[in-house]
């Protein structure tokens, strides 16, 4: 029991100091700053109109359509990193895995731009 708190005890010393430090900047921000909201502070920015009374309003497909682009790009960046990182180890047959897998994703991305995906009116 001894050895199992000598291990855990830095990391419980530094989530203590977390929890302490986070709490201390919580509160000097309430006692330092103003609180005052006015309604511009409380407008909605983020997605630049006002939020819908009802939560199951429709929303316009190109939102999802730019996001889910941006996740298979996303995604494309993290497996290009490791795999430059490696390619020597991997020779010739992770290079042309790795062409297969960028051309699919540029057949993907020419069939999006064609269908109007991209288009933004």
């Amino acid at each position: 029991m001894n050895e199992l708190l000598a291990e855990y005890l830095p990391i419980l010393i530094f989530m203590g100091l977390a929890l302490g430090l986070a709490t201390v900047m919580i509160i000097a921000s309430y006692l330092v700053a103003r609180q005052r909201p006015d309604t511009e502070k409380v407008s909605a920015y983020e997605c630049g109109f006002e939020a819908f009374d009802d939560a199951r309003s429709k929303f316009d497909v190109r939102f999802y359509l730019v996001a889910i682009l941006f996740i298979i790009f996303d995604l494309e960046v993290a497996f290009l990193f490791p795999w430059a990182v490696s390619l020597g180890e991997l020779g010739v047959f992770g290079f042309w895995s790795m062409m297969v897998f960028l051309g699919l994703l540029t057949i993907g991305f020419i069939y999006e731009w064609k269908k109007g995906a991209l288009e933004w009116e």
